[in-house]
This record gives C-alpha cells, structure tokens and sequence, in this order.
C-alpha cells in the first residue's frame, strides 16, 4: 500500500533525495523566517494581567520608603529603571500619548498639552486632550488625530476589553473612540477621564462604590479626593466585573501639587504619599483578587520635574524686538508671531510661515538669558532641525520650539533642578524643557514576568511601555512603535547587556558681540532614541 501511495505523487519525497533534503531546508528557513519576523504575535509572558500606575510627575529621587513605600518596595524587589525617559517635550499630554502608543510627537501627532490646529482654532492654541478637541481633531483628520494606534485599541482588536481610568483627562487619549458594540472587546472596555465616563452608563456604578459621591473635579493641592475617587473607581468599581488583560490608573500627584509648592516642598512630599497609598490600594484589590501573583505592575510617570527659578514672559520679550508676538492673535495677518507657552518649553507659530520673522524670532531668542534649545523647521545657524527630537518637519507642526533654561542648583526645598519657566510663580515647579531634571522620569516594574533586584542603568524610555507589554500579552505591535522591548528586564530576556550609544550635538552661532551655543545629548539602544538633557547659553564673544 505504501508503494501505491508513493506511485501517487508526481516527486520523489525520498528522504534521501535531493529534491527532499533542498525542501527540507526551504521548510525550516521559512518557518524561522516568519517566527522571528519582527511583526510575528509573540508567545507573551506568563502573567494574566498587566496593571499600569502613573504618578503624575513623579520624580525617581523621591522614590524613598519613608514618603513611598509601596513604590520603594516594587523597585527594591522587581526592576528599577534609574535613566528612563520621557519624550520631549517633557509634559503631560505628550507623554500621555507616548506611554498610549510608543511613539515619538512625530508619529503621533500630539506636540504638546496645548497646540495650535488652524482648523480647530484660528486665534490661539488649544487644549489637546478634553474631549471636544479630541472629536473635533478626529472629524478633521478623519480619525486619526491621534496618528498612531494606542494600546488598549490594539489589546482590543486582539479581543481583550481594557479598562483606562485617570484623574485627568489625559485618560481619554488612551482610549477615546465612541463605545462600539461590534465586538464583547470593544462593548465591554471604559474610559474614565476627570470623572467623564466613556460609555456613561458606567458611570453610576463608579460613582456608588465613592459613596454616591460626584468625581471631585476641584483639584486640591495635595489632590487626595480626586485621585482616591478615580483609584476606588478601577479597584472596587471597574474591577467588580474582573479584571481585564490591560488596566491603566493615573493620579494626577504628586504633579498637582509639585507645581503649585515645588519640587520637595512639604505638601509635594505629601502628595507623594497621598500616590503611594492608591497604589497601595491597587496592589490590595490585586491580592483581594487572587491576581496579584499573576500581574505584572508597571509604575511610570510622564516626566520629571524643576522647581521655578524666575518666569519669562516670551512673546513680551519679542515684542521688544518688534515682532507682532502674542499668546492669542485676534485677526492674523502675515508674518504675526503665535506664542504657546508650556512650563518649560514654548511653540512658536509664525502666520504664512514667514521665513524672514522665523529667522528673525530665532536669532533674537539667541540673545535672550531664558533660552536653553532651539529647534527650527529651517536650517538656521545656531539651531537644531525639529527632527532632531524626533518633532514632524512639516503639518500642524510650529517653526520653532524652545526647551527653556535650567541649571542643576537646589531649590529651597534642597531638590536640585531649576527652569526659568513661562509661567507660574517663583520657587513653584514646571516641566516641558530638556532639563535633566525632567527628562528622568520614574519606571519600576514587577511581576512574574520581571526580574528581582534589577537596579537597570540601560537607558529605557516611556515609548518602551506599549512594545513591552505588548510582548508580554503575545500581541503584534504596530509598526508604528518607536519603542522597544524591555528584555533585559525580563526573566526570559537575554543575559548580555544591549548596545548603548551615546552622542552629543553641539551648534554655536555669533551674532555681534555675543555668542550663542547650545548641545543636546542623546542616547539609543535597540533602535530606540532617548534624550538625556540639552541646554543652552548667551555669552560675550572672545576674540
């Protein structure tokens, strides 16, 4: 019977044939080649669940068991990442986006918490995340104003429901479609966002396990009412139903706060504990659950943080180099100057992209003691090209942006790190430049998947997130993904450590008497870029 069979086929499958051993060989080549294929779905971790808790602001160098022992305890015993990093501009709306989808501002299209979209708003910049800009952005890009796809969307597509819940509406860039009942993933996933809830129907649920009480949107400093409301929400409200593949919780502290006290000021130490807490209450719900065992947690914060040394007043300053330049501009005419001032940084529009007043605006910010980095849309000297920190070169994008100066000294609060800001008040916090200060941020990590006692000194970034739990959860990542997986911190990660590189840019310009210079310092691994710091200064020309 055998050799009718064989008599069947038109090849001779011998195995020790020729023809046999060459497909054999294509075979297997064939098999490698689309299991390891960067697009391939990975096997994933053992851990059921992934909860992810962001303390708004929080500085790594707070992480102490005396103001923060839940978070020390994570660190001590899963991975610590000392030189994670946010994205620039270091803020809250940007990097919000950037943990939502492991993307630079360039492939994601948010630039900052406020930036100026012509069809949205003709005069002035706009919020980025409350929801009417956020549907009035998705009906003019045709859904894509946030242009790249966000993690929950994708655990979704792969048929997992999510929950996001955040004290502030930075939540609702993580998942901010209208409900859809297409799929039990999509009809069953919530949004909380500054107690607005995506589908509203959920909304009475969360706000009985709060004591029948209303989300409190009047932020206190520290922010404890609102933040214990949004974590008892996830923990004892959403979670009744079980908790799903992805959950994301963000407290807006120790940020509230850190900006109205400053950097290590009493109340900020507080407000660190305040986080601490519902963090403490996240891992209890866990434990409760029988999931804490079967969870990875990731802790991360958006950015970093500098305490005030003295405000600027930008588009005042260049009214005095008689540039038309406001933070709103009623009917603009070419050649006006837009202003969208930022904490640490600014985005400066130029009306008709007049090149003349960009270069013009450019070179008088090179003279000015508050400037720390320019970045052009053109080649101008003494600057460095948008792209430089990975910000489009064309679109909605500004003509320049400006990190503003830092230095390392301390605050009266004795945390090191000052910024001349564009706003707020004096010995108070900012963030949103390249100050070293705000571009390290907190990542800690635990769980079955993570190792133990890893302090990591790897560079890793907030664009790592979504790539390494996506990894984790064995779904694709889209190619979109400026991130990478964090594998030195995984127990099934290689042993040797990954390739660092480091550099740093430098540009100087002379402009009379005085001369301008500015660097920033960059690192990659693995393909991923981080930004280190940069910073600039005006000085008398020598000879």
């Amino acid at each position: 019977m055998s050799g009718s069979l064989r008599a069947s086929y038109p090849f001779d499958y011998q195995m020790n044939s020729p023809l046999f051993r060459t497909l054999l060989r294509l075979t297997v080549l064939c098999c490698f080649s689309t299991i390891f294929s960067p697009g391939h779905a990975r096997a994933g971790g053992r851990a059921e669940h992934v909860v992810v808790v962001v303390f708004d602001g929080m500085r790594p160098d707070f992480i102490t068991p005396q103001y923060a022992p839940n978070l020390w305890s994570l660190a001590t015993n899963g991975v610590f990442f000392r030189r994670n990093h946010p994205v620039f501009i270091s803020t809250t709306i940007v990097n919000g986006t950037a943990l939502a989808t492991g993307t630079h501002p360039g492939h994601s299209g948010i630039l900052a918490n406020s930036d100026y979209r012509e069809e949205l708003n003709t005069q002035s910049a706009v919020a980025s995340e409350v929801l009417d800009t956020i549907r009035r952005g998705d009906m003019a890009e045709n859904g894509r104003y946030v242009d790249a796809d966000t993690l929950a969307e994708v655990i979704q597509a792969a048929g997992h429901h999510t929950f996001i819940a955040g004290t502030k509406s930075v939540a609702l860039l993580h998942d901010r479609k209208p409900r859809r009942t297409d799929t039990a993933a999509h009809s069953n996933s919530v949004t909380l966002g500054r107690g607005l809830v995506l589908p509203r129907v959920t909304g009475d649920p969360l706000k009985k396990v709060n004591d029948d009480k209303s989300f409190p949107d009047n932020f206190t400093t520290p922010n404890i009412a609102s933040d214990s409301w949004t974590t008892r929400a996830l923990t004892r409200g959403l979670w009744k139903r079980g908790i799903p593949k992805y959950s994301l919780l963000w407290l807006s502290d120790p940020d509230v706060t850190q900006h109205a006290k400053g950097v290590g000021a009493p109340d900020s130490l507080a407000a660190i504990e305040a986080s601490d807490k519902n963090l403490g209450e996240v891992l209890h719900a866990l434990r409760e659950r029988g999931a804490l065992e079967k969870t990875d947690i990731f802790v991360v914060s958006d950015h970093g943080f500098s305490t005030i040394s003295r405000g600027a007043d930008v588009a005042a300053v260049l009214r005095k180099f008689q540039f038309n330049a406001h933070t709103k501009i009623e009917n603009p005419e070419p050649g006006d100057v837009l202003v969208v001032p930022l904490g640490g940084a600014a985005l400066i529009y130029v009306t008709d992209r007049r090149e003349d007043t960009v270069r013009g605006v450019a070179r008088a910010l090179q003279t000015c003691d508050f400037a720390g980095v320019i970045f052009s849309r053109l080649e101008i000297e003494g600057t460095f090209p948008m792209s430089t920190v990975r910000y489009p070169m064309e679109g909605h994008g500004p003509d320049l942006v400006l990190s503003m100066r830092w230095s390392a000294d301390a605050s009266e609060h004795e945390a090191p790190g000052m910024l001349v800001a564009t706003g707020g008040s004096r010995n108070g916090g900012a963030h949103g430049s390249l100050s070293r200060y705000e571009m390290n941020n907190t990542l800690v990590a635990s769980g079955p998947d993570l190792k133990r006692g890893l302090l990591s000194d790897v560079p890793s970034g907030n664009i790592d997130l979504a790539p390494t739990i996506l990894h984790l959860l064995g779904i694709e990542p889209p190619s979109s993904m400026d991130g990478r997986v964090l594998h030195e911190a995984l127990t099934q990660g290689p042993s040797e450590r990954p390739k660092i590189n480091q550099r740093t840019l430098e540009t100087r310009r002379r402009i009379g008497v005085l001369e301008w210079s500015q660097y920033i310092t960059i690192t990659e691994v693995a393909g991923a870029t981080y930004f280190t710091e940069g910073n600039g200064k005006v000085q008398l020309a020598t000879p």
